[in-house]
């Protein structure tokens, strides 16, 4: 009689985790394509790419006077209207010169890379909210990125086992 309780209470519990895996419900989407067809995305592109035009611009205007500048002093060396200490001074400036521009570069890069996040940004939440909303209502237990490799956008609420692992391996 023990036996068969024992049995019984065994199956009962396997057919409860059986049917609680079961309930497990995993979605997926590929958030790239999402992006491309959201207007405010064509949007945010068309105003970065003035934005980063007007800098390059910049950029490109100080580059070519600093080519202009540079083969009007090669042509007065060649020419020999230019002593060499002063050749020497010219060539230091320069350098320095195009180490500006390489530094203005950087911070072009920069500007645009912040001008990217904030056009983005409340895109991104916008379409992070609405997987939430999609994620909970639906009653997934996780939702995936198929646009990046192993990436969970929604998960419902869980233990944060992180301090068990680190207790396992011996990490304070």
């Amino acid at each position: 009689m023990k036996k068969l309780l024992k049995i019984s209470i065994l199956s009962s519990f396997l057919l409860i985790a059986a049917v609680s895996l079961n309930a497990q419900k995993f979605g997926h989407l590929n958030s790239g394509n999402l992006l491309v067809q959201m207007p405010e995305t064509a949007a945010a592109d068309a105003k970065l790419k003035v934005f980063q035009d007007s800098l390059v611009a910049v950029g490109e205007s100080k580059a070519k006077k600093l080519e202009e500048e540079f083969n009007a002093f090669v042509l007065e060396y060649r020419q020999g209207n230019i002593p060499p200490a002063t050749a020497q001074k010219k060539q230091a400036e320069f350098q320095q010169k195009e180490t500006e521009l390489a530094e203005l570069e950087e911070e072009i890069m920069e500007k645009v890379d912040l001008k990217r996040e904030e056009l983005i940004g409340p895109i991104l939440e916008k379409v992070q909210v609405a997987i939430n909303e999609v994620g909970k209502e639906g009653g997934y237990t996780m939702i995936f990125d198929t646009s990046i490799f192993n990436t969970i956008l929604f998960a419902q609420d869980s233990d944060d086992i992180e301090p068990l692992v680190k207790a396992k391996l011996g990490i304070e």
